[in-house]
């Protein structure tokens, strides 16, 4: 696969140059976000899908997607409001005014609430699970909650530490020391040094690890500020902090619903065996989306930065040349990925290839998201940003609605298909939204060019024959689709920072 990825960072590392705007931060969290892509991808095909069965990693990926939708609830959008207000609060010789004991507890109070609701609704939730599926469940229902606490303490000290401008390390625990402990688990489990049981709990419990060290390193750069203040509450209007908490909420429980109900679904209508097949198929599916994340990241300030200046020429101008930029990078990974599938399922117990389906519409799906470009981010920078929360509302209804329809019918793939069908038709509507209102559209002729070059290196990697191993097959494929898929980029002038820095290396060079 080191074929597939190879071009990436020079089609990133294009736009940084271009564009002029990385700042130190930003690089160390997009150097990460590789390497969390690179661990992650070991994880995924290398090590827990040899080691568990499909139920197995379904229990597992059931538990983080309920503790992730609680600890969302708990926190009544309070990471958010953290980020957002924390300049008036902003006073380090002073404990910022007792901000961050504020910001732990109304949270905190939300959790015990949560508590309550999540320990008196076990049956109800259990009964949507088949007899195995649900006693297996049972046995770890109450860790759920143990779950969603260290996942709802990581996410308001990562959102603290982000007010503070301190996002790399977080960003290393999340992407990078998570992934090593949770390899480590399952290495142990491999080598009969932990019982399934006992995995499961390490897997709970390196989440609280994470907590601990963020509080550590809080500590360290003095700023774990845990005396409560009454001034905290006179800073700005309470009421004002609870309505923008009100309104994160909705869009941040959105979001989640957006990434977890999959799994959830999938496993109360099927099985755990299928919720852990479909989140194999998912996990692979999210290389495709780690460009975009990084070169959104890039974008965020700029999009504010062009509404502050009232600069809607440049935004569009950005708003195209991202789209074009996230569209080569995106078209190259779904070749790379979707054709060495047989390469990918190979290294894994043989049950898992049943998601090979679900891998392709899964790519197809961020794939269209990421040619669709920026329009989210420039609704949510706008003037009218409150319309973003009625496109991820609605999203989220969508695929519920899609995922009850559609996987009683069709298992796994109904989700997949749900996936697809729910993403497309909101970033129409959202890029629609964004032309009506603001009369910018991110495509060019660039991107039907785009397109069709996909296809002929598509075409050119599907005809490769089987030779040898699947490892001497991938390298094969992969070397045909980067030698077409580059060359016709290169020939057709549609990546025009990749001929420039070809220009410039040939007159470095002397050729």
């Amino acid at each position: 696969m080191t074929a597939c990825f190879a071009p990436t960072y020079s089609f990133t590392h294009s736009l940084i140059h271009s564009l002029g705007i990385v700042q130190r931060q930003g690089l160390r969290n997009t150097v990460i976000s590789y390497l969390g892509l690179a661990l992650g991808f070991v994880s995924t095909t290398l090590v827990l899908p040899r080691f568990f069965a499909p139920g197995q990693l379904g229990l597992t990926g059931t538990l983080a997607s309920l503790a992730t939708l609680f600890a969302q609830v708990a926190a009544f959008g309070f990471a958010s409001v953290g980020i957002r207000f924390f300049p008036y609060f902003r006073n380090r010789e002073n404990g910022h005014h007792g901000f961050l004991p504020f910001l732990l507890g109304i949270p905190l109070l939300g959790f015990a609430v949560m508590t309550v609701l999540y320990l008196a609704g076990r049956p109800l939730v259990l009964g949507f699970y088949n007899a195995p599926d649900a006693a297996l469940l049972d046995t770890y229902y109450v860790w759920g909650a143990v779950f969603a606490l260290f996942t709802l303490l990581y996410s308001l000290l990562d959102a603290y530490l982000k007010a503070l401008y301190h996002t790399a390390f977080s960003s290393f625990l999340q992407d990078i020391l998570l992934r090593l402990l949770i390899l480590g688990g399952a290495l142990l489990f491999a080598q009969g040094l932990l019982s399934f049981h006992g995995y499961v709990l390490w897997y709970i419990g390196v989440n609280g690890v994470l907590v601990l060290v963020l509080a550590g390193y809080l500590l360290h750069i003095g700023e774990l500020h845990w005396r409560p203040q009454r001034a905290v509450l006179a800073v700005r209007p309470v009421r004002e902090l609870f309505s923008m908490g009100a309104f994160t909420l909705l869009g941040s429980l959105a979001g989640s619903i957006i990434m977890y109900i999959d799994t959830i679904m999938v496993g109360s209508q099927v099985n755990l065996a299928a919720a852990g097949i479909y989140g194999i198929a998912f996990n692979i599916s999210t290389a495709l989306a780690i460009p975009a994340r990084s070169l959104n990241k890039i974008a965020f300030p700029l999009l504010a930065d062009y509404w502050k200046e009232q600069n809607l020429t440049g935004m569009a101008d950005f708003y195209r040349r991202t789209t074009r930029l996230n569209a080569l990078i995106g078209c190259f990974l779904a070749l790379g990925i979707g054709l060495n599938l047989d390469f990918i399922y190979s290294l894994m117990r043989a049950e898992y290839a049943q998601g090979t389906l679900v891998v392709l519409l899964l790519l197809g799906s961020r794939l269209f998201d990421g040619i669709t470009g920026l329009n989210g981010l420039i609704l949510i920078t706008s003037p009218r940003y409150r319309f973003d929360l009625v496109f991820n509302v609605s999203l989220a209804l969508l695929i519920v609605g899609l995922n009850l329809l559609l996987i009683p019918r069709l298992g796994m793939v109904g989700a997949a298909v749900a996936a697809v069908a729910a993403q497309v038709s909101i970033n129409l509507a959202r890029t629609w939204f964004v032309w009506r209102s603001f009369q910018m559209q991110p495509f060019t002729w660039r991107i039907p060019l785009i397109l069709a070059i996909t296809a002929a290196a598509g075409a050119a990697g599907y005809l490769v024959p089987a030779v040898g191993s699947p490892m001497l097959t991938m390298l094969v494929r992969s070397t045909v689709i980067t030698a077409v898929y580059g060359g016709l980029v290169l020939a057709t002038g549609t990546a025009p920072e990749a001929g420039a820095l070809l220009a410039t290396l040939r007159k470095r060079l002397g050729w």
